[in-house]
């Protein structure tokens, strides 16, 4: 697949989403971005925005399985991934998988179950496989996992820790539409919901086309400086108690490949890393006097500072 065909995929693909959600563009572009990258996505928003639609519309936009996880405090780490059971009748364990085994993930809630079981998503969520009584077994391609989790509420739930933080590519806010927007929403859903338009229009071998495709856009010396610099100046920045990491400058370039591509460019310039750069980096932060999984209005403050700061580069990419 070249650059052309992810860009027509990409729309394809947004085309399709917006026919249920509206008004929201930029974030279904940078939900298909990660995608696109092999990367994982946290909606993080208040109840009603639309979350657990847009992933539903996304996943039904491929034709790939997908399982819808509710997660609760008491879901086990098992009923995740699987277990092995014994069979009396051949007299022999069987392993049975669970939801995971999938391609498209929508892990509803993920802050309402434990933190056993949210950490259960580690291995996957990073290497793409998950290991049974000491057999690792891989999982499909595609593999996506995303997430929804209301930032208001905190009675019952479970604050992801860093480490659960730092596996998603991008943590995306919806938000609340215009007034222009509801009234479209008013008109569209006003004799039923438009989900049922919603169709497949892509492949699942399709979209690993475009995770390799999106590896060949090329990305400059001073691009990568640029990220350097700003994954640099979350670790200096005397607000901040602890930066991004390696895996963060890495999905921040991962994601400005993807970004590029879907606008039908094969190289990354300063203004892609600059589009993507709150959503990949501004979950991965410490403000002082917040917890990673809090004050995300200061986190995301934080990386727009940052951008304000870091001299843009200005040569041929």
């Amino acid at each position: 697949m070249d650059i052309e065909g992810i860009k027509i995929l990409g729309d394809k693909i947004r085309n399709n989403i917006s026919k249920v959600i509206v008004g929201k563009e930029d974030v279904i572009d940078l939900v298909v971005v990660s995608l696109f990258c092999s990367g994982h996505v946290l909606l993080e928003d208040v109840p009603g925005t639309g979350k657990t639609m847009l992933a539903k519309c996304l996943a039904k936009s491929i034709a790939c399985d997908f399982r819808r996880i509710q997660f609760t405090p008491d879901l086990l780490p098992s009923d995740l991934t699987g277990i092995n059971f014994y069979n009396q009748k051949d007299g022999e364990f069987v392993f049975k998988p669970g939801p995971i085994f999938t391609s498209i993930v929508l892990a509803d809630e993920i802050n309402r179950a434990t933190p056993r079981t949210q950490a259960s998503l580690l291995e996957c969520m990073e290497e793409g496989q998950v290991t049974i009584d000491g057999d690792t077994k891989k999982l499909k391609e595609p593999f996506f996992v995303i997430a929804t989790q209301n930032p208001l509420e905190t009675q019952g739930t479970f604050p992801l820790p860093e480490a659960q933080l730092d596996r998603f590519l991008m943590r995306l806010k919806i938000g609340y539409p215009s007034i222009a927007d509801g009234r479209e929403i008013l008109d569209r859903f006003e004799r039923g919901s438009t989900y049922p338009t919603v169709t497949n229009v892509a492949e699942a071998s399709e979209i690993v086309d475009a995770q390799k495709a999106v590896l060949s856009v090329k990305v400059g010396t001073a691009v990568k400086d640029y990220i350097m610099a700003l994954t640099e100046a979350t670790r200096k920045h005397d607000k901040i108690a602890l930066g991004a990491s390696p895996r963060g400058s890495l999905s921040l370039l991962k994601a400005t490949q993807a970004y590029a591509a879907i606008h039908n460019r094969d190289f990354v310039t300063p203004d892609d890393v600059k589009a993507v750069a709150v959503s990949v980096l501004s979950h991965r932060l410490i403000v002082k006097g917040y917890g990673m999984s809090s004050g995300t209005r200061q986190q995301e403050a934080m990386i727009n500072e940052i951008l304000g700061i870091v001299p843009v580069p200005t040569e041929e990419v």
